[in-house]
């Protein structure tokens, strides 16, 4: 994918057929025009991307599925739930902190940076990847999710024991796209204040590394 948009070299080869499909240029055209007219795009450019350079192909051991981009300045970095340090921690991200603590016992960050989970394998795929300021909810049609149904096609089929974690109805609706005689799915509701406290007690955390250390592999150290 030569034309200004990189990403890591094990994710370009599996999703090289993508990049040449029109659907993908259409989104890449969809995108410049908007710039063009002055419209803010999130996350920055090179960030776009985010999930599949930090979370190489082959290293990905666990994937936990958002929806859009946060919409507010500084927010977007192209990790799902994740935001760079001195940014606010959202009320999402803070209700997963919860759960981590009395699940695992870990202490409440004060930040909200994710980088180090995607760094152990864990890939942070939001379905779309751009989003417009302010405007949620705003790519939701111009071709992100045939391109992420199709990331999420190609681990299913190409790898071997992962663990998707979906969370709220969004992501529960993917479950499709996982062929769960490979690939393990624990599912609940969304951490979003919205849901109430029903994403509480789901312990995905230690049941994710449970499954890790079942077949051999290195736990998560959740802590960020």
């Amino acid at each position: 994918m030569s034309d200004g948009i990189q990403i890591e070299e094990s994710w370009k080869e599996v999703l090289q057929n993508e990049f040449d499909k029109a659907y993908f240029k259409e989104i890449k055209s969809f995108l410049t025009k908007e710039k063009n007219v002055g419209k803010t795009i999130y996350p920055p450019g090179p960030l776009i991307f985010n999930a599949f350079n930090l979370t190489h192909f082959d290293a990905v051991k666990v994937v936990i599925l958002g929806q859009d981009p946060y919409h507010g300045p500084g927010q977007a970095m192209g990790l799902s739930f994740s935001v760079p340090p001195g940014i606010p921690i959202p009320a999402s991200l803070r209700n997963i902190y919860k759960e981590l603590k009395e699940d695992v016992g870990i202490e409440m960050p004060k930040h909200g940076d994710l980088t180090k989970w995607a760094q152990q394998g864990v890939f942070l795929l939001n379905a779309m990847l751009t989003v417009e300021h302010k405007n949620p909810g705003s790519h939701k049609k111009i071709g992100w999710q045939t391109f992420t149904d199709s990331v999420i096609q190609k681990l299913s089929d190409l790898k071997d024991g992962l663990i998707f974690l979906l969370w709220g109805r969004f992501a529960r609706s993917k479950v499709d796209l996982i062929d769960e005689m490979k690939h393990y799915v624990l599912e609940s509701a969304h951490p979003s204040p919205l849901a109430g406290d029903a994403f509480m007690g789901n312990h995905h955390f230690s049941k994710t590394n449970e499954l890790l250390l079942r077949q051999g592999l290195p736990v998560i150290d959740w802590q960020v």
